[in-house]
């Protein structure tokens, strides 16, 4: 027979990794396809992870360390728990294993987030209480609104990695969120992808102001059609 584990694992803030206000920074207002890009093309969570839709809000983009809460199916005892863990700064990951049939958190966990000082929260689960959240003026990432009740039962492990989103995300990986969706940079690549978001600003910025001049096609696109590699058929 299986024991129970835990009500609540937490793992101390000393062994969790965390990136420096330096690198943070370095990735404030950069898009999250610049982030893809840097990332061989790959560094979203599933879009079904998407802005909480407010009327009349502007997405805004966020950037700061995970903290990752793993409540499991319609539980939100561990959020409650990991309200004790946030350092300012923090977007707060949460997983519920996808499940749908319950709102993951409410408007209070998200006031007490952005009391605590997070900047965000994401989930892969839905959200309830739309008008409250809206009120904390908290930035959220979650796959919709579901009005019905989590327990509060546990268990729950918090600074543990998580999948989420189809996606391994570790306490100190860096989240950058815009409107376009939720992207994550490991712990271990920051510096590596902060040295290649360098060229990818700079290619980025050239093309867009070609297109804004009345670029219609690029200069790769034309090799093409000039090339063998581009057959006409009647």
């Amino acid at each position: 027979m299986i024991e129970n584990p835990p009500l609540i694992q937490i793992k101390k803030k000393s062994s969790r990794k965390r990136p420096s206000e330096e690198q943070i920074n370095g990735f404030k207002n950069i898009p999250t396809g610049f982030i893809c890009d840097a990332l061989n093309g790959y560094a979203a969570l599933d879009p079904i992870i998407k802005p909480l839709s407010i009327p009349g809000k502007k997405v805004k983009h966020i950037v700061g360390p995970a903290l990752t809460v793993f409540s499991g199916a319609a539980d939100v005892l561990g959020m409650a728990i990991a309200l004790s863990e946030i350092q300012p700064g923090d977007i707060v990951v949460n997983g519920v294993s996808g499940f749908q049939g319950t709102a993951a958190v409410g408007d209070r966990i998200a006031g007490m987030i952005k009391n605590n000082g997070g900047v965000g929260l994401v989930t892969d689960g839905p959200m309830r209480d739309l008008d409250g959240i809206v009120e904390t003026g908290l930035d959220c990432f979650c796959t919709g609104l579901n009005p019905n009740s989590p327990f509060n039962s546990g268990p729950a492990k918090i600074g543990f990695p998580i999948n989420i989103g189809g996606t391994t995300i570790s306490s100190g990986d860096i989240i950058v969120a815009d409107s376009d969706g939720v992207t994550v940079v490991p712990f271990d690549k920051i510096d590596e992808v902060l040295k290649k978001l360098d060229r990818i600003i700079e290619v980025e910025n050239a093309m867009d102001k070609q297109v804004s001049e009345g670029l219609k096609i690029s200069q790769k696109a034309l090799d093409y059609l000039n090339s063998d590699q581009v057959v006409y058929f009647d």
